[in-house]
């Protein structure tokens, strides 16, 4: 990407940049730290919720081990 009107393309489900693509998940606890733990399609998997106020029940969608939105508040 060069020059000032470059803008990263991204299309669809997967990035262009990273070829990495976000997947929605279950907070299944808060951990200290910013973390959480969540459920995933492979099991338990820990995960950085600091860029979201992420509490246990929220479905939050995950790039790279990092919570970037809340998809749905949990019951």
């Amino acid at each position: 990407m060069t020059g000032e009107d470059a803008v990263p393309l991204c299309l669809g489900e997967v990035c262009i940049t990273c070829s990495d693509s976000a997947v929605a998940v279950r907070v299944r606890e808060l951990l200290p730290g910013g973390l959480a733990m969540v459920d995933t399609e492979a099991g338990p998997e820990e995960v950085s919720v600091a860029l979201v106020d992420a509490r246990p029940g929220d479905l939050v969608l995950v790039h790279a081990k990092e919570a970037i939105a809340i998809v749905e508040a949990g019951a």
